[in-house]
Order: structure tokens, then sequence, then C-alpha cells
């Protein structure tokens, strides 16, 4: 398998600071509004203990992109080299294809420019032997860049309860979820 990089989430050490998506925001500066990494807390349908579990979330570099397959001016290219999914703002008409066919809601309208953006997983500064900004961030170590193709699978899963399944796309985050603490009795 080719190198293939993508965000593990580990939510058994995101404490929900959000210093990833600030590093993200004050990396690239976007408008007020938009926003390429959001945090999540975990519903208590999902983790019965509230404001203690999340998920940090941005594109998901997907192994079959929607975004890619619908633009109608090649706005979207996915790297040979590494999977990451690269959006050329350059090219992009602002039509919102890739907004609409996304299922996870990475592409999102900049009004002032007039089209879509999304993360490109800092391809710039991994070109350069740098982590992402929002990974280099991150104060826990929740937040990693994990190739893939070499990663030792561990308890990390695709699909978490509250994460949308589409195989078709096949995202390529991985999850690990938190533990569920011990009641104690006395």
């Amino acid at each position: 398998m080719k190198k293939h990089y993508a965000f593990l989430v580990d939510s058994e050490k995101c404490i929900g600071c959000f210093t990833c998506a600030m590093a993200c925001r004050n990396y690239y500066h976007q408008v007020e509004g938009v926003v390429w990494r959001q945090v999540y807390p975990l519903g208590e349908p999902i983790y019965p203990h509230r404001e203690r579990a999340f998920f940090s979330l941005a594109c998901n570099h997907c192994e079959n992109p929607a975004c890619l397959n619908v633009c109608p001016v090649e706005a979207y290219t996915k790297r040979e080299e590494d999977g990451v999914v690269v959006h050329h703002q350059e090219k992009c008409i602002g039509c919102g294809n890739c907004i609409r066919s996304c299922p996870y809601g990475a592409p999102v309208y900049n009004p002032v420019e007039k089209r879509a953006e999304k993360c490109s997983l800092c391809h710039e500064r991994l070109d350069a032997g740098l982590l992402p900004a929002c990974v280099q961030s991150c104060p826990t170590g929740a937040l990693k860049l994990v190739d893939l193709a070499t990663m030792e699978h561990g308890n990390e899963i695709q699909f978490p309860a509250g994460f949308p399944r589409n195989e078709k796309v096949n995202p390529s985050t991985r999850f690990i979820m938190p533990k569920v603490p011990t009641l104690v009795r006395r």
C-alpha cells in the first residue's frame, strides 16, 4: 500500500481545548465564520459523561473523495505520494458541488472569496518536513498524523458512533474512543 496520511483522533487524550482549531485558524487566517477544523463534544448517547470526550474533525482526506469527483473545474487533486486531498482555491468557481456532496461537511463556503475551501492537511508544511499546524499544536498529543500504510493497528476505529458511515468515500481519519470510567461503589 502506498503512503496515505490521515488524522488519528485520540478521544481518550483530547481535553476539548480547541488549540488545534485555533492553530489552523491562525496559520491560514480564515475569514470570520469559515472554519476548517471543529471540536465536537461527544453526546451522552455516545459517551455517558458530558463534556469529557471530544472529536477534533477536519477534512478526512478520503480514499475516494466526493469533493474531487463532483468538481466541474478540477479544483481538487489527490496527491499520489501521500493521499492528501488538496483544494486549489484559485481554480474554484464557487458552484458548491463539493459542499453539497461531502458527507462530512469538510468544504465550506467563503462568502468573501465566493468560493469553497477546506483543510488540505497543511501539504506545504508536510513538503517542508513539518507537521500540520493542528497536529503540532495539540498539547496532549490527542491529534496525530499517521500513515495508514505503515500504522500499527491497535484500538483505533474508522466509524465511531456519531460519525457518518460512508464506506464509498472511505474516510481516512481514525479514532481512539475514550474509556468509560468505572463506577466505584463503597
